[in-house]
């Protein structure tokens, strides 16, 4: 005969009412989405425009400033230096600041009065209302979910497989490369995907730096604002499906990636 534990029950109350809080408004926005305003909103250029330029953009984002992102994850695991702490704090920094205090930030750098506007205006480029500007933006905000997520990583690898590596003759890049990123890999592609989720989520800090061209986020407020609920909702369906679809092929493509690293292991 099963027996009902109390506690069990308690907890599985608790975590569905959490479960139906998330679910509840997705669904209803679902089921609110007239179906011809949302296969209009599919073959608008206007959406499609936005849709595309938030994805490709926070990708770059996240694709470039993982190489720096990366390496500076494994110094915060391996290496003891003064004012570590601060430095971490430092990295934290994005996450508590309020959107629109972070898009104020990252205008004032990039601005012609700014240093990287200076540098970027002596080659004619202009950062404000540009992809590069909101790459900026995106990347300023979501950047400790990578650096984060790959510090753990890497501090879960054992530190005396790297020093065996290194007694044995191998160089410290053999090493990073052969043995400290493969054996962190998930906790990076996991970083990478939290930082390009975060970066396309982002409206406070983009729209400050860049109204137009229009990232989605952007464009559902402003059919939001100009037009109301009923303009603004299908966009947003067709961005959290968009955006859905993305993250499945990325999980797995780690997920396959995973399987070829582990691959020789079984064998033998």
């Amino acid at each position: 005969m099963v027996k009902y534990n109390p506690f069990n029950w308690i907890l599985m109350i608790l975590s569905s009412l959490v479960l139906l809080f998330i679910l509840a408004p997705l669904a209803g926005m679902f089921l609110h989405t007239n179906g011809k305003e949302f296969l209009e909103t599919v073959s608008d250029k206007e959406v499609q425009q936005s849709i595309w330029l938030t994805l490709w953009v926070s990708f770059a984002a996240t694709f470039l400033f993982a190489f720096g992102s990366v390496p500076l994850a494994w110094l915060l695991a391996r290496k003891k230096f003064p004012l570590k702490n601060i430095v971490q704090g430092i990295i934290d920094l994005p996450i508590v600041l309020p959107h629109t205090a972070a898009g104020l930030a990252v205008l004032g750098f990039i601005s012609r009065d700014g240093f990287l506007g200076k540098a970027a205006d002596l080659i004619g480029l202009t950062l404000i209302n540009n992809p590069a500007g909101i790459a900026l933006a995106m990347a300023f905000v979501s950047i400790p979910f990578l650096i984060n997520s790959a510090r753990d990583g890497f501090a879960a690898v054992p530190e005396r497989l790297e020093k065996a590596a290194l007694t044995l003759g191998a160089s410290h890049t053999r090493v990073f490369f052969t043995i400290s990123m493969p054996l962190a890999w998930r906790s990076i592609v996991t970083g990478f995907i939290m930082m390009f989720a975060r970066g396309m989520s982002e409206f406070g800090a983009v729209v400050i730096v860049a109204y137009h061209p229009m990232i989605a986020p952007v464009l559902i407020y402003e059919r939001f604002s100009s037009f109301g609920l009923k303009y603004a909702r299908p966009a947003s369906v067709l961005f959290i499906i968009v955006a859905l679809a993305v993250f499945i092929l990325l999980r797995l493509i780690s997920v396959r990636r995973k399987e070829i690293h582990l691959l020789p292991d079984a064998e033998a």
